[in-house]
């Protein structure tokens, strides 16, 4: 519900070049009708100015945790619950660490932790500083806590570094604002259940080794976000990975096949399922209870291995427990389309999602993809784009798809 007459959102800018950007978003929003107020952090001053932020917003701008005025009308307190929604644009590392921590040393870490209002933050740093350890940690952290994220999107950033930490850009974040603005029951896929898997499976060998592949889990991560950000009820089965968990999502970690199929069982009924998991084909017939030792004067031991069960052609049987639209994915190295669409047919999946994962495009494991999309009525094929663009692409569709029949309309 709306605090006031129209939606409102506290926007928290911090010190980063991605910052010059912040304008053209005030802009975006405040043309869809949302009053914006904003909190300009010292460091956030050096790359734009309060008269900018003033000019756009109409509202006085907010700077100093200390104002006699603001702490008389208790300026931090009011700020931190009188709007619908707070966005911390551009979210640095520094501002993530301190939100992570619970300090509140300025007006914005005050805000943030004086407020019970939804957090959004929208990344933006350095590579290196979006991959350290501890911005992972802290963004597990808030990701926990109920922060939701906007990117950040993989491109050339200031410092002429490439990979991932570029901030989105500002029509991207208008959308998720909006979005995130929006009653739950409005969206388009409230109500409706999805299953997605992630990530590789571990088929141990031994206590010590296992058989795996190199697949990172982000296109599955980031599809079961775009699905949660769409109303979607979202369980996530996920292989081992170092993500942390979309927000508003279930997730359940597994390590082998058999661990995922007996999740995904437990997940039924659903409306939804989509296999983005790269599941180990085989797995060994007895693992070792005791690590294998090597031995100069003897042939390395063989390894008997057994097919794993097939999820993605278990979940599209037919039968009362199947899901109205199941959705595969086919990684393949050569004749990509003739095999997906084979692949389609074979585990009798409603759509498949085909890419190349020849080492030389960098897809598996990668933060981009290059995919195409084969349905019954033919193939669609999507350019090289981020794994989130992906995501949202593949959720659109699922909308167009089911959303009109789910809420009772003609199909």
């Amino acid at each position: 519900m709306m605090k006031g007459a129209r939606p409102s959102v506290l926007l928290v800018i911090c010190g980063g070049i991605a910052a010059f950007k912040v304008p053209e978003l005030i802009r975006r929003l405040v043309e869809r009708g949302v009053q914006v107020r904003t909190i300009l952090t010292r460091a956030g001053a050096q790359f734009v100015t309060p008269l900018t932020l003033q000019a756009l917003t109409g509202e006085r701008v907010s700077e100093d945790l200390f104002s006699l005025t603001d702490e008389h009308e208790m300026g931090h307190i009011a700020l931190s619950r009188a709007s619908d929604l707070i966005v911390v644009c551009p979210a640095t590392a520094d501002i993530l660490a301190r939100m992570a921590s619970g300090m509140a040393d300025d007006l914005a870490t005050t805000v943030l932790l004086a407020t019970d209002t939804p957090v959004m933050a929208v990344p933006a740093m350095n590579v290196r500083m979006w991959l350290h350890p501890a911005t992972r940690a802290n963004v597990a952290t808030l990701s926990a806590r109920g922060v939701t994220f906007v990117g950040p999107e993989e491109g050339v950033m200031a410092c002429h570094e490439t990979g991932p930490g570029r901030m989105s850009e500002p029509p991207t974040i208008a959308e998720a604002v909006m979005a995130a603005l929006r009653p739950a029951t409005s969206l388009p896929l409230h109500g409706v259940r999805a299953l997605v898997t992630a990530g590789p499976t571990h088929e141990p060998i031994d206590p010590v080794r296992y058989l795996a592949n190199r697949s990172s889990g982000r296109q599955g991560y980031a599809i079961a976000g775009a699905l949660a950000a769409m109303g979607a009820q979202v369980t996530l089965v996920s292989g081992p990975t170092d993500l942390p968990p979309p927000p508003g999502v279930t997730l359940h970690r597994v390590e082998t096949a058999e661990e995922m199929l007996a999740a995904c069982e437990a997940a039924l009924p659903c409306d939804v399922a989509i296999c983005a998991a790269a599941v180990a084909d085989w797995r060994v017939a007895r693992p070792g209870t005791r690590k294998i030792k090597k031995s100069p004067d003897a042939p390395p031991p063989g390894l008997t291995l057994v097919p794993n069960p097939d999820i993605l052609a278990h979940l599209s049987r037919p039968g009362p427990a199947r899901p109205r639209l199941v959705i595969g994915f086919a990684a393949e190295t050569d004749d990509v389309r003739d095999n997906a669409a084979a692949k389609r047919l074979r585990k009798g999946c409603d759509w498949i999602v085909a890419n190349d994962v020849r080492a030389e495009t960098g897809i598996m494991g990668g933060h981009e993809n290059e995919v195409t999309l084969i349905t019954a009525t033919g193939m669609e094929h999507w350019p090289r784009t981020s794994k989130d663009a992906v995501a949202r692409g593949l959720v659109h569709k699922i909308v167009t798809e089911i959303a009109p029949s789910h809420h009772g309309a003609p199909a």
